[in-house]
């Protein structure tokens, strides 16, 4: 009778769980400039200029590599002699919508050594293994792997700091026969670009330190630690202010750094030949010159050069040279194979033979490439009953239905069906941004039309569009144009809340849905700050939003909500004294919001990356009452506009139905500022 009894409980218990649980739904996002990059890895050879070989598949985003020695049999079995020998290539990859480290062996057996040109194909034969990531439960960024022995060195973010702002890099070993994993970073410290020295004894690191990440977009306050790669043991401050490390041999290094005079340039660093080391021991000194940005180099460890980054004055790309220490003198390598096309962060093969390197695939002289890829890539999250999607737009939102998204692309405004079909260009011209769905009229979508990131007195007023109609309707609901943007409308579709700057402050209003301001204004927030990105709740009891009323016109932002009447404001969640946490959207059943944060900091060192407005920036999720703080992505990129739908999409990447273009993104703008800046002080003596 007690079994019944207990069986009959389960049952129930099931049951009512089943009832009370929240149904499952999905969450979209976009990721700036991430959908162009379409990365692989190439190489070219160092001694002789030469024909240039894609060593990655073309599937997902494939960069940081790392060539790994044939010589470690006891993870590399695909040894065989060959001429030429199989590349061993260690990488980071994003496929099946996770980040993982894969180590591939790639054999050339068509390899024409007297054929020239900018990329080889040749019947290559691939063994490929995946080290770490997506199954281990880790769904995290990972990056600039090593791999000693059988231990594979690398960065995560799966750990929480449990502070705002704070970095969650560190640096792990994983060994891979048994998939032991030791944190090699000490608590409360961020680690980034690990380098392994030659012997495997030592690792150096770019480090925060306990100093915290002070918001830095350009060259993060780095100094350079080093430890034993064993158990991250005798951990010492070696340089200050530097990252980027790479060694020579186990007493020697070199590292980036921005100068006094504004250039990057690479730095070396000689240990003492006992230890203890300090700062003070460690003998450093400019390697390249000023007149040039170089940075991630890569060393040599048997010829007398380094493999480095540089932007040149007046370039718009940045491209991997050759530096002689010893001459002083540069050798172009990838401008002479595809000089329209940016390259990033070379490593060098341990026989010094070949430079690797990561660029969009396909980008020749004209850096364009055609190809039908992913408008809707998944995401993996460990949390079952929701389903992530990166956009390929800006601004996506659900209809209320769940079964399509509006989206714009800076400019246009699109709608496509949530499973992909149907990509529908509503307006191609128009400056649109910020897309919400009438909840009670059947394809009506509001929308700001204007610029972005423009003062309060801007042209900037709200429409609601008619998308289904055979020409879309458009009516104006905001007079003026004083950077009226962020509508929400309320759930019986009678009201629109907005912010606006009419009053010389962005605050938030509520106008009327159909007649817009002329039906109808109360202003909803007053005072000297920015009340923006507002979004209101499925129950219609709340308005949350984004501001900076705590520190105004300083750029911080944090979330609040507030009851349609003016009452009831709270405190949600900010990141931390000058963070940023931006876009709330409220769940379907109103229990919980998603939004984008600095809450997890940087990940890796910005200059490592394409441009970015801001190297930061993670979906994150969390219940009303600052509870359950989830992060959804971990990547180094800027993910932001997170919208919250009632469907759950099945967890498919859904390709592009028509050719986008790719390779179309910018590299560091900050660099090409630094070049303009520099050029202006030389021609005018200073």
């Amino acid at each position: 009778m007690n079994s019944v009894h207990l069986i009959i409980s389960s049952i129930v218990f099931l049951i009512i769980e089943s009832i009370t649980a929240a149904p499952a739904t999905s969450i979209i996002f976009t990721t700036l400039g991430r959908s162009r990059y379409a990365f692989d890895i190439f190489s070219l050879p160092i001694e002789i200029n030469g024909y240039e070989l894609q060593l990655t598949d073309g599937h997902s985003v494939n960069f940081n590599g790392h060539f790994a020695s044939p010589y470690n049999q006891t993870v590399i079995t695909d040894s065989t002699v060959a001429d030429p020998p199989p590349v061993h290539l260690l990488y980071v990859t994003e496929r099946n919508g996770s980040s993982s480290i894969y180590l591939d062996v790639v054999s050339y057996p068509g390899l024409d050594r007297t054929r020239k040109r900018s990329v080889l194909e040749t019947g290559s034969t691939r063994s490929q293994r995946r080290l770490v990531g997506g199954s281990d439960g880790r769904i995290s960024m990972k990056d600039r792997p090593s791999l000693v022995g059988e231990s594979l060195i690398y960065v995560s973010t799966h750990e929480e700091t449990g502070v705002g702002r704070t970095s969650w890099a560190a640096v792990y070993s994983t060994q891979l026969s048994t998939g032991l994993t030791r944190r090699l970073t000490p608590q409360g410290v961020a680690d980034f670009s690990p380098a392994v020295s030659p012997s495997g004894l030592w690792t150096a690191v770019a480090s925060s330190g306990e100093n915290g990440w002070g918001g830095e977009v350009e060259e993060l306050s780095t100094d350079i630690y080093v430890f034993l790669t064993q158990n991250g043991s005798s951990r010492v401050k070696v340089v200050e202010h530097g990252g980027w490390p790479s060694w020579v041999d186990d007493s020697t290094f070199y590292f980036h750094r921005r100068g006094d005079d504004g250039w990057w340039s690479i730095y070396a660093a000689i240990l003492p030949q006992n230890m203890p080391f300090t700062v003070d021991s460690v003998v450093t000194r400019r390697v390249t010159p000023p007149g040039l940005h170089s940075f991630t180099p890569a060393a040599s460890l048997t010829k007398n050069i380094i493999a480095v980054a540089t932007r040149r004055p007046g370039s718009d790309y940045r491209h991997i040279e050759l530096y002689d220490v010893a001459s002083g003198k540069f050798k172009e390598l990838t401008q002479l194979v595809a000089p329209r096309a940016n390259h990033y962060n070379p490593f060098i093969s341990p026989d010094s033979s070949r430079v690797g390197y990561h660029k969009c695939r396909g980008a020749g002289n004209n850096g364009k490439m055609i190809k039908n890829d992913l408008f809707l890539e998944n995401i993996k999250t460990e949390k079952p009953d929701i389903s992530l999607f990166r956009i390929d737009g800006s601004f996506p939102s659900f209809s209320p239905d769940g079964n399509r998204i509006a989206y714009v692309g800076l400019p246009g405004l699109y709608v496509v069906n949530s499973e992909g079909s149907g990509n529908r260009e509503i307006d191609p011209d128009v400056s649109a941004f910020s897309t919400a769905w009438d909840p009670k009229r059947k394809g009506v979508i509001y929308t700001s039309v204007g610029p972005t990131f423009a003062s309060e007195d801007t042209d900037v007023d709200i429409y609601s569009i008619e998308v289904d109609a055979d020409e879309p309707g458009y009516t104006k609901l905001t007079t003026g144009g004083q950077n009226n943007a962020f509508p929400s409308v309320s759930p019986d579709g009678k009201w629109v809340a907005f912010r606006s700057g009419r009053t010389g402050h962005k605050n938030l209003y509520i106008m009327n849905a159909i007649e817009g301001e002329k039906g109808g204004l109360t202003q909803l927030t007053n005072g000297p700050w920015s009340d923006t990105m507002c979004n209101w709740s499925p129950d219609g009891d709340w308005i949350a939003f984004a501001s900076d009323r705590h520190n105004p016109g300083s750029g911080s932002f944090g979330l609040y909500m507030i009851h349609p009447n003016g009452t009831g404001l709270q405190h949600l969640i900010h990141s931390g004294s000058a963070g940023r946490t931006n876009h709330p959207w409220f769940s379907p059943n109103g229990t919980h919001i998603v939004f984008t944060s600095d809450y997890a900091a940087v990940s890796a060192e910005p200059i490592s990356n394409p441009h970015h407005y801001q190297p930061y920036g993670d979906i994150f999720t969390m219940k009303l009452d600052g509870s359950e703080l989830t992060r959804l992505t971990h990547n180094s990129y800027e993910d932001g506009t997170p919208s919250w739908g009632p469907k759950f999409m099945t967890p498919e990447n859904i390709q592009w139905s028509v050719d986008e273009e790719k390779c179309a993104f910018e590299d560091s703008q900050w660099l090409a500022i630094t070049n303009r800046v520099d050029d202006a002080k030389i021609q005018c003596g200073g």
